[in-house]
């Protein structure tokens, strides 16, 4: 299988985040729809367990005690776990491309456009699924990575993990943070300190006096200023 021709391969090392954007949008491979096949097995047999036991609590209520499950023909088993298939993986192919076991590998099917396939053509295909599993194993042959029911409905499956990136939060004000031109509070200086917000304000020499009245004239020289005490010669 030739590499996708618009996406680069995956770089040695690169996490799992990197990787999956890397090869989204390309089909996918054996390995993993097996493995989505049995997730998929597994959870329609459960879901037939929950109807086997849902049944058998209604006989319960309507025969009395005791409690006894359903002895059901095989033939009615087989055709109900039929039904149950068909509308589990018709149903979830048809509204959002997966089933649970698309979902837990990241896969999604689609149309080679890339649509939805809808409801037809997405029971058609599960019930060629059914009834040609053998047909998954014509994926590693084929150019596109197609399985016989892909060629059958012109379905594909694709690698497309849901988003789960976090939501954007609302864009700062760069001015603000000191990061882009004009005024800011919290711009700082080289030295690490805001000269707009800790700057010192400077305090006005006192006046002279209340009034504005000068200062007294300088005594005349050879006499001594008042108060200043007299010496005998």
């Amino acid at each position: 299988m030739k590499p996708h021709p618009e996406r680069p391969e995956p770089a040695v090392g690169a996490g799992p985040w990197e990787t999956r954007e890397l090869v989204r949008g390309r089909p996918a491979g054996l390995v993993s729809r097996l493995l989505a096949a049995v997730v998929d097995a597994l959870v329609v047999a459960a879901l037939g367990v929950l109807v086997h036991l849902g049944a058998s609590c209604v006989v319960l209520l309507v025969t009395g005690p005791p409690f006894h499950a359903l002895d059901l023909p095989s033939w009615v088993t087989a055709g109900g776990l039929t039904v149950l298939a068909l509308g589990y993986a018709a149903g979830g192919w048809a509204t959002t491309g997966r089933t649970a076991g698309d979902q837990v590998m990241g896969l999604r099917v689609c149309t080679r456009s890339g649509r939805s396939p809808g409801v037809p053509r997405a029971l058609l295909r599960a019930a060629l699924c059914l009834a040609l599993p053998l047909g998954l194993l014509w994926v590693p042959l084929s150019r596109r990575r197609a399985s016989v029911q892909d060629l059958l409905v012109s379905s594909t499956v694709v690698y497309d993990w849901s988003p789960r990136t976090p939501e954007p939060s609302a864009p700062r004000n760069p001015a603000a943070y000191g990061e882009g031109p004009g005024p800011s509070r919290y711009r700082r200086s080289p030295g690490g300190r805001n000269p707009a917000a800790y700057r010192r304000k400077k305090t006005a020499p006192p006046a002279a006096s209340a009034q504005g009245t000068p200062p007294p004239p300088p005594a005349p020289p050879g006499n001594p200023p008042a108060g200043t005490p007299r010496h005998p010669s």
